[in-house]
């Protein structure tokens, strides 16, 4: 079954709201805490808050151009249609994960450009229980304190999945 574009099409404004959410976001924080704050890596500092929304933005930018991949290929009815919509239904890499490392609260169009991408259901996994979780932390979690912690962890969701 040929990817539908009308659906293409709906994803793909979607996901282009959120992505002009993010940037906004990017650029409200470097504003905040200018361009390279200090280099510091612990989690929901300046620089890792930062990198998560240039994190979470990227990855929007790449997710629409997925989708718009998809949609082209589709409409030019070629046999790569289908490849392209499974690629684009990938979730996208550091979606939501860039949210672990910025600091709490969460600003306002994060969190809408996060609730918008849980609420579209169009993403493979577990990326609406991800986003979930990354909007109910009450802190930035990334990178850990301890990270042999951090190891057992990742190896116990691994194991429980």
């Amino acid at each position: 079954m040929s990817p539908d574009l009308t659906e293409l099409a709906h994803v793909a404004r979607v996901l282009e709201e959120a992505h002009a959410l993010l940037k906004a976001e990017c650029e409200r924080l470097e504003q905040l805490y200018g361009p390279t704050p200090k280099q510091e890596v612990t989690a929901g500092s300046p620089m890792q808050t930062l990198h998560g929304i240039r994190d979470l933005e990227t990855s929007m930018a790449s997710a629409i151009k997925e989708v718009a991949l998809a949609a082209g290929y589709t409409a030019l009815g070629l046999d790569r249609a289908e490849h392209a919509l499974a690629m684009a239904r990938r979730p996208p890499i550091s979606f939501p994960s860039g949210a672990d490392r910025m600091a709490r609260p969460l600003g306002e169009d994060t969190v809408r450009a996060l609730e918008m991408i849980r609420d579209l259901g169009y993403f493979d996994g577990d990326t609406a229980v991800a986003i979930d979780v990354a909007l109910a932390a009450p802190e930035a979690t990334y990178p850990p304190d301890d990270w042999d912690a951090w190891a057992r962890e990742q190896r116990w969701r691994a194991q429980s999945d």
